[in-house]
């Protein structure tokens, strides 16, 4: 999905990237910012330090080997790149944002290069989701482009605040899309994200998995209608998946098959059919005959009133009383021994 400097290009707009070796990553600081509306705010300026995370260490560790490696990361290289693109004042942004609007080509792009950043910045909070980074920045990049398409600088809000939405969209539907197996319609997903995301601060407040029923009493929602949501985010395994280790099975192999007995209920048929033979010998041959053809006994297949009928040249409703005496002298036989004949046969 994601090849080579991982940028959406084609007619639409494609950015121009350097191809140095020499990289220049900005850490982006992700402490976000909101403004009175709740709504995330960009700060492109502002660099803050702060205390290196695990991925951090990784990409300085490899801009160290940066002299002496030759095949660089694709990753790394992007960053690299995007990082030679430079910030946007406010007032820049809505020259620029003007003359794209007017069908600038050339200002358009200079828009999208300036936020590339902000894609990635965006992009990472989406990771372990399903989806590579690249595979993330890319969908941005692609809410980016719609970001500046649509923005109107004279509504007096910065350009990162709106293509934020965008990009978060983009990311969000991919997501939705491309990592499961049987695709949801977008507004059931929207739906079950509300679910997930109260299920999620739900846990942080009470220090375990929230059930159903408190997820439920959170959002005022039938609790019914709640487990029935969950059930859509039950990841799907392969039976084919393998166990792992040094075995060689696969899930298939060890699943139980519902339709199958057990060896306890199998050997409970087998004493089962044998009493239930020596039984059908206490009746006359008449008897024996139609219960046997009827159940699928003593050798034979379950059969119709008809076509027992059929078999033994009696009509079906000479059948029908034949199987009615039987089974009131089968009844009796049992209840002599404290059993339930509706347990076998059914009339």
């Amino acid at each position: 999905m994601c090849r080579g400097r991982c940028f959406a290009q084609g007619s639409r707009v494609g950015a121009t990237f350097m191809s140095q070796n020499t990289l220049k990553v900005h850490d982006l600081n992700e402490d976000a910012e909101f403004d009175e509306n709740g709504i995330e705010v960009f700060d492109e300026k502002a660099l803050v330090e702060e205390e290196p995370s695990d991925s951090d260490l990784a990409e300085e560790e490899l801009l160290s080997q940066g002299a002496t490696q030759r095949v660089l990361d694709a990753t790394q290289l992007y960053l690299g790149e995007i990082g030679y693109s430079p910030l946007l004042t406010a007032e820049e942004e809505v020259y620029f944002a003007r003359r794209a609007l007017r069908g600038d080509v050339a200002s358009r792009r200079r828009m999208i290069e300036s936020n590339l950043r902000l894609v990635v910045k965006i992009a990472r909070r989406y990771s372990n989701r399903g989806l590579a980074l690249l595979d993330l920045i890319e969908e941005g990049n692609l809410g980016l482009i719609r970001a500046v398409e649509k923005f109107d600088p004279e509504r007096g809000f910065r350009f990162s605040t709106y293509a934020t939405w965008w990009i978060r969209q983009t990311i969000e539907r991919a997501i939705m899309n491309q990592t499961r197996t049987i695709r949801l319609p977008i507004h059931i997903v929207k739906e079950l994200n509300v679910y997930l995301r109260t299920a999620r601060e739900l846990s942080h407040k009470l220090d375990h998995e929230p059930s159903a029923e408190e997820i439920a009493e959170q959002l005022d929602k039938p609790v019914d209608d709640v487990s029935r949501m969950l059930r859509l985010n039950e990841r799907i395994t392969s039976v084919d998946t393998p166990l792992g280790g040094d075995s060689e099975k696969a899930l298939l192999d060890i699943l139980a098959d519902e339709k199958e007995n057990g060896p306890e209920d199998t050997t409970q048929d087998d004493d089962m059919k044998q009493s239930i033979v020596k039984w059908l010998f206490e009746l006359n041959a008449k008897q024996r005959e139609v219960l046997a053809r009827r159940f699928g006994l003593l050798g034979y297949e379950a059969a119709t009133l008809e076509d027992v009928g059929r078999e033994i040249g009696l009509t079906r409703e000479r059948v029908r009383q034949i199987q009615v005496e039987g089974l009131r002298r089968l009844r009796e036989i049992l209840q002599g021994q404290g059993l339930n004949i509706e347990a076998l046969f059914r009339e």
